[in-house]
């Protein structure tokens, strides 16, 4: 299977310059080690998707949820569309060995009850963009499980 990676109009496609998507993107990069920019990629079925973080390798895959402001409920479904597409693109890239959804603080309430639970089920990660650094999403507290 080949994968293309193809040209983006720009190294930042896009994410304008100072816009929260590239500098989660950098915050993701210097946390992993790794320059991540968004791309186009054909995939060796012919399908053309963007994904919005990617490693020179393509071994690492990032979608951004950076939403700011006042939280609203459609923001669940982007981040569940998402995760959808990362693990679409896992499988169908095939250096691909890590799917990352990295999410601000607001986002974080997207997040509750079963989603996170199911990201971390079907190995996708989380990560918190706080506004300036990338950490892993902490485990949430489950309010129907007594803590001794």
């Amino acid at each position: 299977m080949h994968l293309t990676v193809l040209d983006a109009p720009t190294e930042w496609s896009r994410f304008a310059e100072g816009s929260v998507e590239r500098r989660m993107l950098l915050a993701l990069g210097d946390l992993l080690g790794t320059p991540l920019r968004p791309k186009p990629l054909m995939l060796p079925d012919g399908s053309r998707v963007e994904v919005e973080g990617i490693d020179p390798a393509c071994r690492v895959l990032v979608q951004l949820v950076g939403n700011q402001g006042a939280y609203k409920p459609a923001y669940r479904n982007k981040v569940m569309a998402d995760m959808f597409k990362l693990l679409w693109l896992r499988e169908s890239v095939p250096t691909a060995e890590r799917a990352i959804l990295l999410v601000s603080e607001l986002i974080v309430q997207a997040l509750g009850g079963w989603v996170a639970r199911a990201a971390g089920d079907l190995g996708i990660e989380i990560h918190v963009y706080d506004g300036s650094t990338v950490a892993p999403l902490r485990p949430l507290s489950r309010p129907d499980v007594k803590r001794p």
